[in-house]
């Protein structure tokens, strides 16, 4: 399954519409807006991001919907971060974080359905 975040746009990088600075609830990162060219995002925008790439451009009023959806869902309690150097040197140590109902579900065995 894909999944595309809901990002404002909040700098335009270079000339050509090619690359701009979105916020992910907080976090700050670079994606290739390129795909939409036929109808670039300005800053203040809302796109939909997936692995990068803003796919589309979507209405305030849906992104704060996504968003929303994404924190009851327990997705966005962690924060979509690029590996750096210091985080990928050794293993993280056991996560602080409180366990989710998305996690409890993945760790939990299943029934098979006959």
């Amino acid at each position: 399954m894909c999944l595309a975040i809901p990002a404002q746009v909040s700098q335009l990088l270079d000339d050509q519409q090619q690359f701009a600075m979105v916020d992910v609830m907080g976090v700050r990162r670079r994606a290739n807006i390129e795909l939409l060219r036929d109808d670039p995002p300005q800053v203040g925008d809302w796109v939909l991001v997936h692995v990068g790439f803003a796919m589309s451009k979507v209405s305030a009023k849906y992104a704060e919907e996504q968003l929303e959806l994404l924190n009851l869902l327990g997705e966005a309690a962690e924060p979509i971060i690029e590996p750096t150097a210091e985080s990928t040197a050794e293993p993280a140590a056991e996560s602080s974080r409180s366990e989710t109902a998305a996690d409890s579900m993945l760790r939990e065995p299943r029934d098979e359905i006959r």
